[in-house]
C-alpha cells in the first residue's frame, strides 16, 4: 500500500522530471542532480498523501479525510451512493491492491466521486458489497437466485474484428507522432529508421508514395486500434446480481469493476459510429443517474457493451430495459420538411467552399485546382444529408420514449418515461419557416437532454401529451381561455 502513492506521483510528474533533465543539459548544469531532487520531493508528497488519507463508513455516510497542511473532510450520505468503481492497474494487481471510486448522484464532468486508492482487494470488494447491497427494486428479464449472479454477456474473441473500427488507434498514433516530433526538435534525437523511410519515399513516384503512405497509415492505425481494444475490453463481462445491481468487469492490464444500481437506470442507448455501421457493430450505453458524462462513455462507467455485433447490443439493451420492443420498433419519420432542411444545410455549407476558392482564384490568383477539388464536397454532402434524415425518428413504446438521430454517430435512445422531468420546445427562425420543432426530453440521467429534431409542429404537443398525460393540460387550457 505504501508503494502505490509515491509511484503514482512520479508517473504524474514525469513531464516535469524530463523537463528538468533537458533544462540542466541546455544550461550546462547537472540536470541529473535537479531531477533527483525533484524525484525525492515527489516521492515525499506521495508518502504524505498516503499517510494523511483515511476513510470511515458509518450506517449513514461515507467520510474521507486527507491533507497535511490543509485538512479536508469529504462526506457523502450513503443513500446518495450510485456506483462503486473498482480499478486495479498492473502495479495494484502486483501488490494485491485496488482503487475505489464511489460515484454520487452528480453526473457533471467535474465530478469524479470519492477516491480511495491502494485498498486491499478484499477491502475493496467488501466496501463495494457494503455500499450497494440493497434489496432489488426492479423486475428484470433475467432471473437471479439469491446470493448469485446471472451473466448477461461476456467477451467473445469474434468481437476483435470490430477493434480496427474503434478509431482509438488514430488517437494513439497521433499522440506518439507528436511526442516523437517534439523529442526530435527539442532534444535533437535522430530516428534513423524514419529518415531511411523518408529518403526511400523521396525516390518513389509521387502517386505510388501517396498510396504506400496511406496503406501504411491504415495498417498502423488498425493494428493499434485492435491492440487498444484488447487492452481495454479483454475479459469483459456484464452480469446482474441478486441485490438489484449490474456488475461490469473488463480490462487486460488494468482491470476495472463497476457496480451500478438498476433502480438508477433511466434507459439505454445504442451507439453506431460511421465506421462500425458497415461491419454491423454497435455499443450499448446505460442512461443512468450518478455517472459521468462527456466523451468516452467507458470512462464514466456507463458502457454496457463495447463494440460488438449489433444483434448482441440489441439483446443486451433489451435485457437491461426488460423490454426488447423499444430497440427494434419502427420509428415515426419526420417528413419531407425535415429532409429538405438537411439537404439545404448540406448543400449550402459544402457549396460555400468551392465558391470561396473560386473567388480567391479570380481575385487573388490562388491555384485553380483548389476550387476544382472543392467541387467534390457538395457531392459528399448529398449522401450525408440523406443519411442524417434517414436516421431521424421517434416513437412511444410502452414505458419508453425512443429517439434516434445522427450520421457520423447514430444514436438510438430508449428513455424511461418515468425518468423524464421536463420538456423543452426549441424552434429557430428557419424551423418556424419550415413548420418543424425540436422536442427535448430532460432527465437527471446521462446527457440530461435527449432531442427529437425537426418534428412536424403538429406532432410535437401530442407527443409530449402522450408521453406524460396531463402535463401540458393547464397550459393548453390557459391558452385556449386567452383566445376565447
Amino acid at each position: 500500500m505504501l508503494a502505490v502513492h509515491p509511484v503514482r506521483e512520479v508517473l504524474r510528474a514525469w513531464p516535469v522530471l524530463i523537463g528538468l533533465l533537458f533544462f540542466g543539459r541546455a544550461r550546462r548544469v547537472d540536470g541529473g542532480l535537479w531531477g533527483l531532487v525533484a524525484l525525492v520531493v515527489v516521492v515525499l508528497l506521495g508518502l504524505a498523501r498516503w499517510y494523511t488519507t483515511t476513510y470511515r463508513v458509518t450506517p449513514e455516510q461515507v467520510q474521507v479525510r486527507r491533507g497535511l497542511l490543509r485538512r479536508e473532510v469529504l462526506t457523502v450520505p450513503r443513500d446518495r451512493v450510485r456506483t462503486v468503481d473498482v480499478t486495479a492497474s498492473p502495479l495494484h494487481r502486483l501488490l494485491g491492491l485496488a482503487r475505489v471510486v464511489i460515484g454520487t448522484g452528480r453526473s457533471d464532468r467535474q465530478n469524479d466521486g470519492l477516491k480511495l486508492d491502494a485498498l486491499s482487494t478484499a477491502d475493496a470488494e467488501r466496501l463495494r458489497t457494503e455500499l450497494l447491497h440493497r434489496p432489488a427494486a426492479v423486475t428484470t428479464q433475467t432471473p437471479v437466485a439469491p446470493g448469485s449472479e446471472a451473466v448477461i454477456t461476456r467477451f467473445q474473441p469474434a468481437w476483435l474484428r470490430y477493434g480496427p473500427f474503434s478509431l482509438s488507434g488514430l488517437v494513439i498514433v497521433g499522440v506518439v507522432a507528436g511526442f516523437l516530433s517534439r523529442l526530435a526538435n527539442e532534444a535533437n534525437v535522430q530516428f534513423g529508421f524514419l529518415e531511411t523511410v523518408a529518403g526511400w519515399l523521396a525516390r518513389t513516384p509521387v502517386w505510388l508514395a501517396v498510396v504506400e503512405v496511406i496503406v501504411l497509415f491504415l495498417v498502423v492505425v488498425a493494428a493499434t486500434s485492435t491492440a487498444a481494444y484488447v487492452v481495454a475490453y479483454w475479459g469483459f463481462r456484464l452480469s446482474r446480481q441478486a441485490s438489484g445491481t449490474l456488475h461490469i468487469m473488463r480490462g487486460l492490464l488494468t482491470q476495472r469493476s463497476i457496480t451500478l444500481e438498476e433502480r438508477r437506470l433511466r434507459g439505454v442507448e445504442l451507439s453506431e459510429t460511421l465506421l462500425l455501421r458497415p461491419v454491423g457493430g454497435a455499443r450499448c450505453i446505460a442512461v443512468a443517474t450518478g455517472l459521468r458524462v462527456g466523451r468516452g462513455a467507458e470512462r464514466g462507467g456507463s458502457l454496457l457493451l463495447p463494440p460488438a455485433p449489433l444483434a448482441e447490443a440489441v439483446r443486451v439493451g433489451a435485457d437491461v430495459l426488460g423490454d426488447p420492443v423499444p430497440l427494434t420498433v419502427e420509428l415515426v419519420r419526420h417528413g419531407p420538411r425535415a429532409a429538405r432542411r438537411r439537404y439545404t444545410r448540406a448543400l449550402v455549407t459544402t457549396g460555400a467552399v468551392p465558391v470561396a476558392f473560386g473567388l480567391l482564384w479570380w481575385f487573388a490568383g490562388s491555384p485553380a485546382w483548389l476550387a476544382l477539388v472543392a467541387l467534390v464536397l457538395p457531392a459528399l454532402g448529398v449522401p450525408l444529408a440523406w443519411d442524417r434524415y434517414r436516421n431521424l425518428g421517434h416513437a412511444l413504446v410502452g414505458r419508453h420514449l425512443v429517439v434516434r438521430e445522427g450520421s457520423l454517430v447514430r444514436r438510438r435512445t430508449a428513455l424511461n418515461r418515468d425518468g423524464i422531468i421536463g420538456w423543452n420546445l426549441r424552434q429557430s427562425f428557419f424551423q418556424r419557416r419550415a413548420g418543424v420543432v425540436t422536442v427535448e426530453a430532460t432527465t437527471a440521467a446521462g446527457r440530461q437532454r435527449y432531442a427529437a429534431e425537426d418534428v412536424p409542429a403538429g406532432l410535437a404537443v401530442p407527443l409530449i401529451d402522450q408521453a406524460l398525460p396531463g402535463l401540458l393540460a393547464p397550459f393548453l387550457d390557459d391558452r385556449l381561455g386567452d383566445r376565447a
